[in-house]
């Protein structure tokens, strides 16, 4: 099923955001390719050893996001870089039976350009996992199959993303997702899925899944186990949302 607007209001609109302040590429002088930095970051599972929960939130600006699970470790990131204001900061706090991981890029303001930013981040461990991300300017894949996920909380930005939820959860899990401009794919498994799509200019599209009372649906939802809610609200361009 396809909710959608008017090619005129989605070309105006994308208009309106893009003079309103998007997160765009920032300006400023940007370093040759050849001068890349790379910096690595790993944190040992002990160190999230006894946590009842963990939060993390990354956020980044313009550049290339590789998110996934599956890590040997809590945390293995690779970032590369050819400006240095671009450098991310990475903090990890412990306090009682809490952990918060923060990953963020620098303030810096570099001219669009010739500028690399990449990150490569994957996560580990078994800990219920709260996980924030904020996508800016390009293109995102995030593959959390492997992720201890109990909740996501997203933000599309500006460019193109992939979200890969396809799993067997046997724990509910709650994930938001709030539409910015472009395009996201989000893949969903055909089992225990509760999805609402509202809102924003431009389409959502939903496949696999059957219309129930004001929301989609995987087929059996109410013999599974445990279930997958899914929130998304649409942001200007096109949404997909995929059981497979």
């Amino acid at each position: 099923m396809v909710t959608r607007c008017g090619r005129g209001a989605l070309a105006a609109a994308l208009g309106v955001a893009l003079l309103g302040g998007c997160r765009l590429p920032p300006r400023g002088p940007a370093g040759e390719t050849r001068e890349e930095t790379r910096e690595s970051v790993v944190i040992e599972k002990a160190k999230a050893a006894g946590a009842e929960r963990i939060s993390a939130e990354i956020r980044i600006g313009a550049g290339e996001l590789r998110l996934a699970g599956g890590a040997r470790e809590f945390l293995e990131a690779e970032f590369i870089y050819n400006v240095p204001s671009l450098k991310p900061e990475v903090r990890f706090e412990e306090s009682g039976f809490r952990r918060r991981l923060t990953i963020s890029q620098g303030s810096g303001q570099p001219l669009a350009g010739n500028i690399v930013n990449r990150w490569r981040i994957r996560l580990g461990g078994d800990v219920p996992l709260d996980l924030a991300v904020r996508c800016g300017a390009g293109e995102n894949r995030l593959d959390l199959r492997e992720a201890p996920l109990r909740s996501l909380d997203l933000d599309l930005g500006v460019g193109e993303v992939t979200v890969d939820l396809r799993r067997q959860w046997d724990h509910d899990v709650e994930a938001r997702i709030q539409g910015g401009i472009g395009r996201a794919v989000v893949y969903v498994p055909q089992a225990g899925v509760e999805a609402r799509a509202s809102g924003g200019l431009g389409e959502i599209q939903v496949s696999g899944l059957r219309r129930e009372e004001g929301r989609w649906v995987s087929e059996g939802i109410g013999k599974s186990r445990a279930r997958l809610r899914l929130e998304v609200r649409g942001g200007i361009g096109q949404i997909e949302i995929r059981a497979e």
